[in-house]
């Protein structure tokens, strides 16, 4: 291959990188209401603008608190969940997996560690089904978003499915189901050194908790990174969120997502849960579309099934479960995902 022809396939690499990104896709949608409806230009415009300013403050504090549990090393909290005996340890690790500061790409290398150490499996269950659904930002802006009362049926959803996942896992392996569950140690490993070139990057400070960051100059320069990296995420993809937050609210016909996931019931709820499988977007993404959706009729319930859903089938978590785990044990953890993400909907439509 010669040099032009390797540099035109960067070239055209790097472009279709720009073209998938939210910045671009977020353009290009207002630029075909400008297009093809413009009478509709500003309305959709002002609507998307006045969402993400309605939401910045919670933004704001989104960043400053998740840069804070990166750069104090809160992460070495998290495998304490994985002490003492199983029962225990299922109930710490669906508390921790909650709200533990760690997107799906960083708990790869934890938890093939765990599975290494032969650490139980129920208790690894319960940590990788809670972990992707919310974390301490991601629950801020579900807050912003929605409201309170979303963003904690989110938290108390993400615990549960936890616990659910975590014991029903037990029961299973004490009667004998789940023997041998990890691939071979080198697919593990592969695994494990994935995270590094996927969408995050290890946190800096892995050692002990230090709480008085002001105190250490190595522990400011990462809650400034950090937070720095976290206020350009948040913006990129609320910003994306909230103008197909608009088009929704503009284009999407009421009646008809009214009468698909509006009703009472187990059936609105689940239908939302098999959608919500295949279309996820993130736990910062998801809250403003939901938000559109339920103006437009869409039931509470269905609206926290779709996201515990959405949640459980996100791609870096699925596919480290795939690389980590056999066939049985990923099949398994996509059930419980789902019958748990009915249950959630099916709760807080009941308690909202």
């Amino acid at each position: 291959m010669t040099d032009s022809t390797a540099l035109g396939i960067t070239t055209i690499g790097t472009f279709a990188r720009h073209l998938r990104s939210p910045w671009t896709i977020s353009a290009l949608c207002l630029a075909a209401v400008a297009v093809f409806d413009t009478t509709a230009f500003l309305p959709v415009s002002l609507e998307a603008l006045g969402s993400f300013v309605h939401t910045l403050p919670f933004i704001l504090i989104a960043v400053a608190l998740v840069a804070y549990l990166k750069a104090s090393g809160a992460e070495a909290l998290i495998g304490r969940a994985f002490e003492g005996r199983e029962v225990p340890a299922i109930l710490l690790a669906a508390t921790f997996g909650a709200l533990a500061p760690f997107c799906s790409c960083e708990v790869i290398p934890f938890i093939a560690g765990l599975i290494a150490l032969g650490a139980p499996i129920a208790a690894i269950m319960a940590f990788w089904l809670a972990s992707p659904l919310i974390d301490p930002g991601s629950l801020v802006v579900t807050a912003g978003a929605l409201d309170w009362s979303f963003a904690v049926g989110k938290a108390v959803s993400a615990v549960g499915l936890g616990l659910f996942g975590g014991f029903v896992t037990m029961a299973i392996s004490r009667a004998g189901g789940l023997k041998d569950v990890a691939k071979p140690r080198s697919v593990r490993a592969a695994a494990s050194s994935w995270s590094t070139s996927s969408c995050c990057a290890p946190s800096s400070v892995d050692d002990e908790a230090y709480w008085p960051i002001w105190k250490d100059a190595d522990r400011l320069a990462t809650f400034r990174t950090e937070g720095w990296d976290n206020l350009l995420f948040l913006v990129k993809w609320l910003a994306f969120a909230y103008v197909l937050q608009a088009l929704l609210v503009r284009y999407l016909p009421a009646d008809w997502i009214a009468s698909t996931v509006g009703g009472e019931g187990i059936g609105p709820i689940a239908l939302s849960a098999l959608v919500g499988m295949p279309a996820y977007l993130n736990s910062y993404a998801a809250p403003p579309l939901l938000s559109g959706l339920m103006e437009q009729g869409m039931s509470a319930g269905s609206a926290m099934a779709f996201m515990v859903a959405g949640a459980v089938s996100c791609v870096p978590a699925m596919a480290a479960i795939w690389a980590l785990v056999k066939t049985h044990v990923f099949l398994l953890y996509l059930a419980l995902g789902m019958v748990g993400a009915v249950l959630a909907g099916l709760a807080f439509q009941a308690f909202v």
